[in-house]
């Protein structure tokens, strides 16, 4: 039995696969002013793949989902286009592994050019081969916005109806977990982390899919629900005019940069260690720390 979590929140597109040795997957989309998509995915028996791999190889993946995360990174990367600076992360940081060869994984990150309210894009994929046989496989791509716009945040949606109808309700992005939670295979997936419970979205959409046709579930109900969502994040928040004040703007500077700085602390500096070493972490959390 194949088995996908999925978190989508349309303001921020994070989508992550997750498969244990049985074939087991997980997928999420969140929304602040980013766009995340995540997917982890695990097979029983872990393709052999030799020599440095780029990020856009997705070597460790289904095909489906390979053309997904291709779709996603080749579409941002289209729309937002002179918007963005080259990658500048160094070679060793942009591809690395760990010393007996398990753990393999990929960086991608361009930051927006000055003049632009696109903070930047990051994309990754991540392997490791798990000593209970399979591998756990993670591709995942996120853009963030800068402060200078507030589409979306995670404000108090109550207190700012006009808020709530532009972002949430008139863009029409809650239909996509129903859509999900309506098939057999879908129950919903709840975070084991009180902190991501806390800030995602509230469109987020967090399931756990159970079937034995994991990519025909990929190609028929998560691809078409990542792109649009992607779609309207681009449409609406990347290339929505918003008027933020100064006082807003500092708020919302310091917001993002508590949340980018708890990321590294929880989702990062925790995993990357244990599954590359502290040298290799080290050198990778300091390359990101410089554009966090």
């Amino acid at each position: 039995m194949a088995t996908m979590a999925a978190i989508v929140a349309p303001f921020s597109f994070s989508s992550l696969l997750y498969s244990s040795p049985s074939s087991q997957t997980s997928c999420s989309f969140i929304q602040r002013p980013r766009f995340s998509f995540s997917c982890r995915a695990s097979l029983s028996s872990p393709a052999q793949h030799g020599g440095r791999t780029s990020f856009m190889d997705f070597p460790y993946v289904s095909a489906p989902h390979k053309d997904l995360m291709v779709d996603l990174v080749s579409t941002v990367e289209s729309r937002l286009g002179s918007l963005l600076n080259p990658c500048s992360l160094p070679p060793d940081v942009q591809s690395y592994q760990n010393e007996t060869g398990t753990a393999h994984a990929a960086l991608h990150l361009r930051s927006g050019v000055q003049s632009s309210q696109i903070d930047f894009i990051l994309g990754s994929w991540l392997h490791c081969e798990l000593p209970t046989g399979g591998a756990l496989n993670i591709t995942s791509l996120s853009a963030y916005l800068n402060s200078s716009t507030d589409a979306p945040n995670l404000k108090e949606l109550v207190l700012n109806p006009e808020y709530l109808k532009t972002f949430y309700e008139d863009t029409q992005l809650d239909q996509h977990r129903q859509h999900l939670e309506k098939l057999s295979e879908v129950t919903p997936y709840f975070s084991s982390s009180l902190y991501i419970r806390s800030v995602v979205s509230p469109t987020a959409i967090l399931v756990r899919i159970e079937t034995e046709k994991l990519d025909e579930m990929i190609e028929t109900h998560v691809t078409p629900i990542a792109k649009q969502v992607l779609k309207t994040w681009l449409d609406v928040c990347a290339f929505g005019e918003r008027v933020v004040g100064e006082s807003d703007r500092v708020y919302l500077k310091k917001r993002d940069e508590m949340s980018k700085n708890k990321t590294i602390e929880i989702d990062l500096g925790s995993s990357l260690p244990r599954l590359f070493g502290q040298e290799t972490a080290n050198r990778v959390l300091e390359a990101l720390r410089e554009v966090f």
